[in-house]
């Protein structure tokens, strides 16, 4: 049997832990973020931070390290396939935060998130599969409660803007005293960057794995997949996690017709699990959405359906079986990604506005410069793995478990971010 950590080697304040060989792995250190990832912890964690790369092959971890300057030239390489448990768990075992970018995660991740659960390793990914996250929750939640471990997918620009803007908002009503969140909506307002062939491939197997199986199609409709206990969560009516409306009939002070935002449907259920595993702390009358903001508000309504016409299209071209291969075809494939002047130019911002039961207003913004999926993100993977590793006097109170970056990392995410210069605040309005 592993041996567990105590709480004792878990908590010290300001300092990483030094009971196990490393601070973090990297799994996936060869890909695209994966790489990223490296070198932003190459340039940014803090003197000391033992961090180790791992993958499938130890000519192309070298060659990475290679690529990481002086801090760097002593990171161990550590192999392991995906689908070797052995390997993986001794991976779990020597590290006490693994970070992993390796997706789909449906058909790479489930041995190594079990793997952390059960050796009380701290796990952060980039996962925006709905259907995946529930099944760790079902099956590794109280295992990695037990042994101390947070498991926290979804530590990228999905769901980290959305999951942290909501988690600013209500410390900051809580602190002013107005009352709870109710409707609340996040708007994307502005975005530029490339788009990723992983993401791409992630739709493909959440489409797949939906046509074969008739009980993921329901549970990917429930807007509580990803709940605690469903049947605690308020009746609050149709939950629209794709919209299009105007802003101002969407009660939302921006000005023309808002587009659905792809990634909704994955972090608006992110958020509620947030709201769930704090007891419903948001507001016992806390609503949740999200969309996108496109053109100018003259040509808004023209952009807004002809992008909801482009989601459609891609999803029923990628289910359908004539139509598959031509789609394969034209899209990106896992691995590819936008040049670095690219990443280097993207940018966005992410609003959310609420109102609370006093009947005030409120805004966040969280806003980064880098393409969002690829830079921003290996910032915000980064450092979320840096978090759990140095800061944990600053993190909320838990158990552990299948978390959210609200849930598990908070306010110590928060400054780590702000630190990496960027925006992320809450005011009323």
């Amino acid at each position: 049997m592993t041996d567990q950590p105590s709480t004792q080697d878990r908590d010290q304040p300001g300092t990483p832990h030094r009971r196990r060989d490393l601070d973090i792995a990297v799994y996936g250190a060869t890909g695209f973020v994966g790489t990223l990832v490296a070198h932003h912890l190459a340039r940014s964690a803090p003197e000391g931070t033992r961090v180790a790369l791992a993958g499938r092959s130890e000519a192309k971890l070298s060659a990475v390290r290679a690529t990481l300057g002086e801090r760097a030239r002593d990171w161990p390489l550590l192999v392991a396939d995906a689908g070797d448990r052995a390997a993986l768990e001794k991976i779990a075992e020597s590290a006490h935060v693994v970070v992993t970018t390796v997706g789909p995660y449906a058909k790479y991740g489930r041995e190594l998130v079990g793997a952390c659960a059960r050796s009380g390793t701290d796990y952060v990914d980039l996962c925006g599969e709905a259907l995946f996250v529930r099944e760790t929750i079902d099956a590794h939640h109280d295992t990695a409660a037990s042994n101390h471990a947070r498991i926290v997918h979804a530590c990228g620009f999905d769901s980290i803007p959305s999951d942290i803007n909501v988690h600013v908002l209500h410390e900051k009503v809580r602190a002013d005293g107005n009352g709870e969140l109710t409707d609340t909506t996040s708007v994307l307002t502005s975005v530029s960057g490339g788009v990723s062939g992983g993401t791409i491939d992630t739709v493909r197997q959440q489409i797949d794995l939906m046509k074969s199986d008739r009980d993921a199609r329901r549970l990917a409709m429930d807007p509580y997949t990803l709940s605690p206990d469903r049947a605690a969560e308020p009746e609050l009516g149709r939950q629209d996690d794709l919209f299009m409306a105007r802003g101002s009939k969407a009660g939302i002070p921006l000005r023309g017709v808002l587009a659905p935002f792809p990634m909704a449907p994955f972090n608006t259920r992110v958020v509620r699990r947030s709201a769930a595993l704090r007891d419903h702390a948001y507001g016992a009358r806390f609503r949740y959405r999200e969309a996108m903001r496109v053109g100018p508000p003259v040509l808004s309504p023209l952009i807004a359906a002809g992008t909801a016409g482009f989601m459609g299209a891609l999803v029923t071209g990628l289910a359908l079986r004539p139509t598959r291969p031509l789609m394969d075809k034209v899209l990106p494939d896992p691995g590819d990604g936008p040049d670095a002047d690219t990443r280097e130019k993207g940018h966005f911002t992410f609003d959310t506005f609420a109102r609370t039961t006093s009947g005030v207003r409120y805004t966040a913004r969280f806003k980064a410069q880098g393409d969002p999926g690829y830079n921003a993100t290996a910032v915000m993977l980064g450092e979320s793995a840096l978090a759990l590793v140095w800061d944990r006097d600053a993190l909320p109170e838990t158990d552990g478990g299948v978390l959210t970056p609200a849930t598990a990392l908070g306010a110590a995410l928060v400054a780590r971010l702000r630190a990496q210069g960027m925006m992320i605040a809450a005011k009323s309005y």
